[in-house]
């Protein structure tokens, strides 16, 4: 926290989700600096993993807030720099300085969705994870027996297919690796049970919801070469709460 170039940053940590905390020591920040209750406050951070309520947050308490995307941070490209958390909080401070007394292209900020927008893409995003996960499985149970001679040509019936495979010498499968074939097996079986609900579940979305983001996903089904998966995603991901005025907001 500073009052401008010419003032020493105050540093604190905080630790995580504590918002009084992060109130207070806004609060003492102004005493500090002499200011008085109402000075507007400014802030930033880096998106990441830490997500959008803390953006949420601050907004809730009238504070002027950046959500920044941290591969569009201003560096150089050729030099390689240190890296630590004192570092890091002392470059974004002086950046989000640049950026509020009206330099441009200092960073790029986040388009952050409303709470209903975001909660809109859980379930594309969640039908997307379950299909990598159930994807790793495939070539999991394969490469099980690929290592002991066998080939599976079908991941119909597993269990029944284990009874009749047979080692290089006629023996049966291991149990211990059969155990564990199946228990790869009923994951991937689990997963496709999961996909169909997900499934199920925009479908019923799409034929009976009202909102006007589930509009447009049926508008986009009406052209030529789009399903429920391509309209989905672009709805939900772009068109459905992103303000985009021309080409590059709609590229980036």
């Amino acid at each position: 926290m500073t009052t401008g170039h010419g003032q020493k940053p105050r540093e604190r940590t905080i630790p995580a989700r504590d918002q009084e905390r992060v109130l207070s020591e806004m609060a003492q920040a102004k005493r500090r600096f002499g200011l008085p209750e109402t000075a507007p406050v400014v802030s930033g951070y880096e998106a990441g993993r830490a997500g959008l309520w803390l953006h949420r947050l601050l907004l809730a308490h009238s504070l002027t807030n950046h959500v920044v995307d941290s591969s569009a941070l201003e560096g150089s490209r050729r030099q390689r720099r240190a890296q630590s958390d004192g570092l890091d909080v002392r470059k974004l401070l002086s950046l989000l300085l640049r950026s509020h007394q009206g330099e441009r292209h200092v960073w790029q900020v986040v388009k952050v969705p409303s709470v209903e927008a975001e909660d809109q893409r859980q379930l594309p995003r969640g039908l997307e994870t379950l299909k990598q996960e159930r994807a790793s499985t495939t070539p999991r149970l394969k490469g099980l027996l690929s290592s002991q001679g066998i080939r599976l040509t079908s991941l119909t019936n597993v269990p029944d297919q284990l009874e009749a495979l047979r080692l290089w010498d006629g023996s049966p499968i291991p149990l211990g690796r059969r155990h564990r074939l199946l228990r790869v097996y009923a994951h991937h079986t689990w997963l496709s049970q999961q996909m169909a609900e997900v499934d199920a579940e925009r479908r019923t979305q799409l034929q009976t919801a009202s909102e006007a983001s589930i509009a447009k996903v049926r508008q986009w089904m009406l052209l030529t070469g789009i399903g429920i998966n391509g309209a989905w995603l672009v709805v939900m991901a772009l068109f459905g709460w992103r303000a985009c005025t021309n080409r590059r907001a709609v590229g980036g």
